[in-house]
């Protein structure tokens, strides 16, 4: 059983990752809004004849504060985010991007303390300067005299920036919704949000028609790194604990860099693992609790 989990991680993981090779694969055959907009028509289009009646049922049950923590899940969690992500990828590469990814937890100890009220420890804020010393140093590729900042690495940072927000709001939830209908809903919340931008994409010409190989991205970032990598994740976290399959996210660059260098030609520099380990550092000087005991 444990071994299936750890496969089943294994691939869940590598769905995620693969994510952003493909985005950055067909960056130039099909706009970032439009192709997360249709992401989302896919998961809408497969879930929501299984969970539809259960879910409106349950809607006019809502009260002002879960619609609010409902509306900020759509927005961080829905679909800009990811838009963001494939935004980013026409301008700095999928080996750079990804590395952002283990700043996630930088960003939800940043948000939980204005939102949950959770108290920051100094070396707590120690290791969110560490982590952000990793992302100037990826960001500035090793020059720090190199004040600008590669406009594609600050999208890549701000879609983790939304991540970290999201997955506090998840932890403000109160509503009754089974997994299906939460994701439905997000899902569509998500693709209200995205349609000021796919007007826009449509208004300034952006392309908008789907080539093949844009189809097929558009599928895959649906079904295989939302779909099939939501329900490997539940698996997950249900056979393994919601701990070691978190500390597990970190494996997620080191797949994303490999699949970049075979499947984009992206070869990491020096920077870049200077940078990682700067991140990685931080965000273990950040997730350190001390330990007090009583001794009389």
């Amino acid at each position: 059983m444990r071994f299936t989990a750890y496969l089943v991680l294994v691939a869940t993981l590598l769905l995620w990752s693969g994510n952003w090779i493909v985005a950055r694969a067909v960056r130039e055959e099909i706009a970032p809004g439009f192709a997360t907009a249709g992401r989302l028509v896919i998961v809408i289009a497969i879930l929501a004849p299984f969970c539809w009646r259960g879910l409106v049922a349950k809607l006019r049950g809502f009260g002002a504060g879960d619609w609010k923590v409902l509306v900020a899940l759509g927005f961080s969690g829905g679909g800009v985010h990811l838009a963001f992500q494939w935004l980013g990828l026409h301008f700095t590469t999928a080996t750079s991007a990804t590395l952002y990814l283990s700043t996630a937890p930088v960003f939800i100890l940043l948000l939980a303390q204005p939102l949950l009220g959770e108290r920051i420890l100094p070396l707590q804020w120690a290791g969110v300067a560490v982590s952000f010393c990793g992302v100037a140093l990826i960001g500035t590729q090793g020059d720090f005299a190199a004040v600008s900042f590669n406009v594609g690495d600050a999208l890549a940072l701000a879609s983790m920036a939304m991540w970290g927000s999201y997955t506090v709001f998840l932890r403000m939830r109160r509503d009754a919704l089974e997994t299906p209908e939460f994701l439905t809903l997000v899902c569509v919340l998500g693709l209200v949000f995205m349609l000021p931008w796919v007007g826009w994409e449509v208004w300034a010409g952006k392309k908008v028609a789907l080539s093949p190989a844009g189809a097929a991205a558009v599928a895959y970032s649906a079904i295989g790194s939302l779909l099939l990598a939501y329900a490997g994740w539940s698996y997950v976290v249900t056979r393994l604990g919601a701990a070691r399959a978190g500390a597990t996210m970190h494996l997620m660059p080191a797949f994303a860099v490999a699949l970049a260098a075979i499947f984009l030609g992206e070869y990491p520099g020096w920077y870049h693992f200077a940078g990682i380990a700067l991140i990685l550092a931080g965000v273990a000087l950040s997730g350190w609790r001390p330990r007090f005991r009583y001794r009389p």
